[in-house]
């Protein structure tokens, strides 16, 4: 069985350590900040054995090389960002499969938020690990990629079991939100998520992990086939991925 411990760092960003008992191996996702990940390590007694880096925007690799220098932990990250993670030891892309004990996560490329994304699927666990292409009602914006390029990125992981748990990088789901339901203001199932979430907001609670059941049900990223956002948008005659990239323009915009 695998924990997952969620450390939140900056203002808005979170660390994932990814602990498996039988094999004593741990992970961390996207380290921004070395302390706090070495603070769980020493409380816990866990020996960092990777970093899994789903980009090289440095508020996910920014602990790299203090983490790999104290630890001798090994650095994946996607092969396309080979000249841009600090410290990377093994390169991988979609098809490829990394192992923390005897669990699997295969690789998944998601370009859209950086040409180089990729995301770890943690299939027996039900555990994706998306940092910053897939967000609690969001989608991260398109820094590198093309809005038809994070269209098929989110397909993807929207084809994946609706069990599934979505760690996300960034605590946005608020603000995400309140966007979601200029689109689909009739949603009651996206009302009642914004009710929880700003409960949980309030007690500073995390919005995250979120369900893929629930993104499929509120995020509109995942909903650009939905009547009432297709007729808030006014886009009847309009495919999905221009209704996608509509969605995105109005977003960078709120």
């Amino acid at each position: 069985m695998l924990t997952v411990k969620q450390i939140p760092v900056l203002n808005d960003n979170y660390i994932y350590l990814i602990h498996d008992s039988v094999s004593g191996e741990t992970a961390v996702v996207d380290p921004a900040i070395a302390e706090p990940v070495q603070k769980i390590l020493r409380e816990r007694n866990w020996q960092l054995s990777c970093i899994l880096n789903t980009h090289h925007h440095s508020d996910h690799v920014g602990a790299n090389l203090t983490l790999k220098k104290q630890t001798g932990c090994q650095i994946i990250g996607s092969h396309y960002d080979k000249n841009r993670i600090p410290g990377l030891d093994r390169t991988v892309s979609e098809g490829d499969s990394v192992f923390l004990g005897r669990h699997k996560a295969s690789v998944i490329d998601t370009p859209g938020h950086t040409l180089g994304h990729i995301v770890y699927y943690f299939s027996e666990d039900n555990f994706l690990f998306c940092g910053d292409t897939l967000f609690s009602m969001g989608c991260g914006r398109l820094f590198e990629g093309t809005a038809m390029q994070m269209h098929h990125s989110l397909n993807k992981l929207a084809a994946l079991p609706l069990t599934t748990q979505l760690f996300c990088a960034h605590e946005y789901t608020q603000k995400n939100g309140q966007f979601a339901q200029t689109l689909e203001p009739n949603n009651t199932q996206l009302h009642q998520r914004i009710t929880e979430v700003a409960q949980l907001r309030q007690n500073n609670i995390a919005t995250v992990p979120t369900t893929l059941a629930q993104e499929k049900a509120t995020n509109p990223f995942l909903r650009s086939h939905c009547p009432e956002l297709i007729h808030t948008l006014a886009m009847h005659e309009n495919s999905r991925v221009e209704i996608f990239t509509e969605t995105r323009r109005r977003k960078d915009h709120f």
